[in-house]
């Protein structure tokens, strides 16, 4: 049994609770509220408005010894909720739809547990971190209020609709993408649609910088790392007569290597002003990074295996194959880019019961039941890294 049916009753009451109250990037203030409150329950003294809604706080070991991090995150989608459920969002277009509020009913569990029985060596920092949602949460942590200041590892967990509850993705090494975002604007010169030969045609041009783009994954990128380039936006034009004077697009970039994200940019933009310039056209472009990938330690990773198998049986641990590592991004990574750690994604699918929706969907939920494992995880991989 991973944890009490008192304990576990309590997971599910808070996480429904946040749920009920979901919260945008940067306004968590009922959710860091809450955060508080049971801290100071435990004889803890957090420091809450760390970048504007976080809270973070130690836990004192028995002894001297390293400062292990756990991370959990605060703010939930501007997604309206469509879920039938007494527990669905009060907030009119915001919802819980990625398991952030799992995640802090699970941190707070641990923090319960590692409180109660303060055998370890060193100490625990715990990190509610706001803004994970591309807002740029951990990066203004770190590097405003030095959260990872004398930190030896760091390690937050996922839900993951991907993985049946029981499984956890213990990956090494790239486990989450990259995420890139782009905005691009291809000029040209417009005129009337039936003298195209006096028109220098941004939307012609545009055309072929789509289809360029693609050679990126298939013709730059090394096969063996899996890189997706994504235009969401192509507008262009008002009148079906005339050649507009420029083109937009939008869109992102996905890479899992951190040589291929580190050259990409660069290649990016030779890609696009070379083919407007094929097409006498110029291009302006706004290149953004929102997150590095995440990158497990390898040694984390084995770390993980471990404790899953003896929490959740032989197979529980999951390294590789469908669901083990994604495309999708993640700002832990700024933790894991300057401290070695590990972000582990734990199975919450329960097809039975009709848990099946992706993250960010309005009709997302998780299985309740994989809770205690996810809480369990985090406790155990602090004990086990300040044991020595």
């Amino acid at each position: 049994m991973l944890v009490s049916d008192a304990e576990r009753e309590r997971l599910v009451e808070t996480r429904r609770a946040i749920h009920r109250a979901p919260e945008l990037a940067y306004e968590e203030r009922g959710t860091a509220a809450l955060v508080v409150g049971r801290l100071r329950a435990l004889g803890l003294e957090p420091t809450a408005g760390v970048a504007e809604t976080g809270v973070v706080v130690d836990v004192p070991g028995a002894r001297p010894g390293p400062t292990v991090l756990l991370r959990a995150d605060l703010d939930a989608l501007p997604v309206t909720e469509l879920n039938e459920v007494d527990y669905r969002s009060q907030h009119a277009g915001v919802m819980h739809a990625c398991g952030h509020d799992g995640h802090v009913s699970a941190l707070l569990l641990a923090a319960e547990r590692l409180v109660g029985d303060p055998s370890f060596a060193g100490k625990v920092r715990l990190c509610f971190q706001p803004a994970e949602e591309g807002r740029g949460g951990a990066k203004r942590m770190i590097e405003e209020h030095g959260v990872l200041e004398g930190v030896a590892r760091a390690f937050a967990i996922h839900l993951w609709n991907e993985l049946p509850v029981g499984q956890v993705a213990c990956t090494p090494g790239p486990i989450f993408a990259a995420v890139d975002r782009w905005a691009l604007t291809v000029k040209g010169e417009g005129g009337h649609a039936a003298l195209p030969h006096r028109v220098r045609d941004p939307i012609v041009a545009a055309s072929h910088v789509v289809a360029a783009l693609q050679t990126l994954p298939s013709r730059w990128a090394d096969p063996l790392d899996p890189l997706v380039v994504t235009v969401g936006r192509f507008a262009a034009g008002t009148n079906w007569n005339v050649v507009p004077p420029h083109a937009e697009l939008e869109g992102t970039c996905r890479s899992l290597a951190q040589v291929t994200w580190e050259a990409l940019p660069a290649r990016f933009a030779q890609a696009v002003e070379d083919t407007a310039r094929a097409h006498r056209c110029e291009a302006e472009l706004d290149y953004r990074r929102i997150c590095p990938p995440t990158i497990n330690a390898p040694e984390s990773a084995h770390l993980a295996q471990r404790i899953v198998t003896r929490l959740a049986g032989e197979g529980a641990a999951k390294v590789e194959g469908e669901g083990s590592r994604a495309m999708a991004g993640e700002d832990f990574s700024e933790f894991l880019q300057r401290v070695p750690g590990g972000f582990f994604l734990v199975g919450s699918r329960n097809e039975a019961r009709g848990l099946v929706h992706p993250h960010h969907s309005d009709r997302f939920d998780f299985d309740e039941d994989a809770l205690p494992l996810a809480a369990r995880l985090l406790e155990e991989l602090a004990r086990e890294s300040l044991s020595g």
